[in-house]
């Protein structure tokens, strides 16, 4: 197996997936985007990789929006979450708690901070986005303008099933992380560290899993399939990426965990 052109082939695959719409999340890069300095609400979506508390308290220190809000229940990533929240910071309370509230007590212990909201019912990608908007309603805060940050491997994806519910607000994409695999000494590594980062081979199946999801076939979640997402369009070079892995590296797609499905009333 050529390393180089697996490494390239995830890069491929995670430069799609983990979309930032600005060079830096900061108030004179939204002004300059988008006309204005403060969005008038930011998400952290929950998952496992810790660094995304960092970038939502980075946000909260320079008022980079109004309202401030942790979604996640339990799901597929809470237990890694868990494992490397104790690992790190044995003193954040992790056993039987969701997403967002580790996230909460991870921001109050290390920043000394509190979002304004927590969702902690939501299981999966769906119903996070329809779980944080009742919350919206709910609380009666509007906006016209949100920040959207989840596990780079899946942002594609959340921005793509808001934009099913919501057309006429501003959504800003910012990952949590981005990250190169390069090859070193002839293994693949990450070219920097991530506070909680997934091993490769699974950050590599992840990325594997969101390709047929973001797809708009029968099999997919776009209008045209599940309907679980807006239209995306998946570039050439993508595609070819995908198929590559898939046939040359055997590389495995996460399927679905029918625990986390959302349950029909």
């Amino acid at each position: 197996m050529d390393n180089q052109k697996l490494a390239d082939a995830i890069n491929t695959l995670a430069a799609f997936c983990a979309c930032r719409d600005l060079p830096a999340l900061s108030k004179e890069a939204l002004k300059r985007k988008y006309g204005f300095e403060q969005a008038d609400v930011m998400v952290l979506f929950g998952g496992s990789i810790i660094c995304g508390g960092d970038v939502l308290a980075n946000a909260m220190q320079n008022g980079i929006a109004k309202k401030y809000i942790v979604v996640g229940g339990e799901g597929h990533t809470t237990q890694t979450l868990r494992n490397q929240m104790h690992a790190c910071f044995p003193e954040v309370e992790t056993e039987n708690r969701t997403e967002a509230e580790i996230f909460s007590s991870y921001l109050s212990f290390r920043y000394g901070l509190t979002p304004d909201y927590l969702e902690c019912a939501s299981t999966n990608c769906g119903n996070n986005i329809t779980n944080l908007l009742c919350l919206l309603r709910r609380e009666q805060v509007p906006f016209q303008s949100i920040i959207l940050c989840q596990d780079a491997t899946m942002q594609r994806r959340m921005d793509a099933t808001l934009r099913l519910y919501q057309t006429d607000a501003a959504i800003i994409n910012f990952a949590s992380y981005q990250v190169q695999v390069v090859v070193k000494n002839g293994v693949l590594s990450y070219d920097h560290d991530i506070w909680g980062i997934w091993d490769i081979p699974r950050y590599l199946t992840l990325l594997m899993g969101e390709i047929p999801r973001l797809r708009d076939d029968a099999q997919g979640y776009g209008p045209n399939g599940a309907g679980y997402i807006s239209h995306v369009d998946i570039p050439q070079d993508v595609e070819e990426a995908f198929c590559w892995l898939e046939r040359e590296a055997n590389a495995p797609i996460r399927a679905a965990n029918p625990a986390y499905a959302t349950k029909q009333p």
